[in-house]
């Protein structure tokens, strides 16, 4: 399986229901480093996985729809507790409708899957992966 990993990163404010969060059910800042992974079997004609260039791109515009927002006032997550995983889960499946619209380039069609990491430090991060 040939792989490719773009980078960027994600700044919110949120906060979080229920006893488990501790003091993070209080609103809060949170920075994460975004990494986007695309894999697929085989390369393509141009012997690349995905164009890096439109790969790092849409990951920007995806991570622009959440970053510098307080995501307890974005209508779409209103009453969900938005965390590292659920962000994982929401920038790969944005990115997945991103690559079947063709915004990733035709050879994209391609690819098998993607899987997105948030790291919240140096010693914590979570990840979703999903099939194309």
């Amino acid at each position: 399986m040939f792989s490719v990993t773009v980078r960027e990163h994600l700044m919110v404010a949120h906060s979080f229901r229920g006893e488990v969060f501790g003091p993070a059910q209080r609103l809060h800042g949170a920075t994460f480093l975004v990494d986007a992974t695309f894999r697929r079997p085989e390369l393509d004609d141009d012997n690349i996985v995905v164009d890096i260039g439109l790969a790092t791109k849409e990951l920007g515009l995806v991570v622009g729809e959440l970053t510098y927002r307080n995501l307890d006032d974005e209508p779409e997550f209103a009453g969900v507790n938005t965390s590292t995983e659920f962000l994982a889960k929401v920038i790969a499946d944005r990115l997945a409708d991103r690559v079947h619209a063709g915004s990733l380039g035709e050879g994209a069609r391609g690819l098998s899957g993607v899987s997105v990491t948030l790291h919240e430090s140096h010693i914590a991060w979570a990840s979703y992966e999903r099939v194309l």
